[in-house]
């Protein structure tokens, strides 16, 4: 008797460039709205993002912070600690970039690098690594007390997916500074990664701030995806201005301005 064949899971069809392009505009717009009423109402947030190299954390984090005013909505992303803050308690150097009323603050990665990298790397001691595990939940409930939302995403990414996106990195000279010596090692460490998030989600899955999985296989989606999830999260209402109408410019007479040639250009390379 013939065995049947299994049929491959089938992919989902990604999204038209148009329709993309449309529904992007409208979130980056309700964003916007968003970010008034962050400003407006004092609100303190924060949007933690997490997952696999390559998972296209970076990609949504550019379109969420495209059309904001860097005054209310900043990135994170902190580079490795130094010697001294690797004595310091552990969030310490996270603390001085918590966002203060009416601030919005989008973590590139966070103190989540303890349970990740630093575990899979052996870049902590275990003692460290299991106190983090204790201390991280305690941490983001005081965080919610205090007053602050929290938010947490992890891009989950396939590993066929991934490699994809590691090759176009050698392949792409502007994407080549994407790829780190870490980034490379990480590749042999797939399952290690898993193990580790795996691990990280049972202790830090809490109530108060639980962790939300975006599917990233597919870039366009999870950043639509991602973004409405982040909107539906934060109750706000629409504080647009009413139409602003230019006063006229004043007269200038009498006023003689220096000579152009009193100034440096840019030289001018359009043909």
């Amino acid at each position: 008797m013939a065995t049947e064949k299994k049929a491959k899971p089938t992919k989902p069809k990604k999204i038209r460039n148009d329709v993309y392009e449309k529904e992007l505009f409208r979130l980056q717009l309700e964003l916007v709205k968003l970010q008034e009423w962050i400003k407006f109402s004092g609100l303190k947030v924060v949007v933690i993002f997490e997952g696999r190299d390559a998972a296209g954390k970076g990609g949504v984090i550019k379109r969420i912070n495209q059309h904001l005013n860097p005054r209310i909505s900043r990135v994170v992303a902190l580079p490795a600690p130094t010697e001294r803050e690797t004595t310091q308690w552990y969030f310490q150097r996270y603390v001085p970039h918590l966002p203060a009323a009416g601030e919005m603050v989008l973590f590139d990665r966070s103190w989540y690098n303890r349970a990740g990298v630093e575990r899979v790397m052996g870049f902590c001691s275990e003692e460290e690594y299991h106190e983090f595990l204790r201390s991280c939940p305690e941490f983001e409930r005081m965080l919610v007390r205090s007053g602050i939302i929290v938010l947490k995403y992890w891009f989950s990414v396939a590993d066929e997916e991934q490699e994809r996106r590691f090759q176009s990195r050698l392949e792409e000279p502007h994407k080549r500074w994407k790829l780190s010596p870490m980034d490379l090692e990480s590749r042999k460490r797939w399952v290690e990664y898993s193990k580790a998030k795996d691990t990280m989600f049972a202790h830090t899955d809490i109530k108060q701030a639980p962790w939300y999985v975006v599917n990233s296989d597919i870039k366009k989606h999870a950043r639509l995806n991602c973004i409405s999830h982040l909107l539906s999260m934060i109750p706000y209402e629409d504080l647009t201005p009413e139409l602003i109408v230019l006063p006229e410019r004043v007269d200038s007479r009498g006023y003689i301005r220096p000579p152009l040639s009193d100034q440096t250009f840019v030289p001018n390379i359009c043909i």
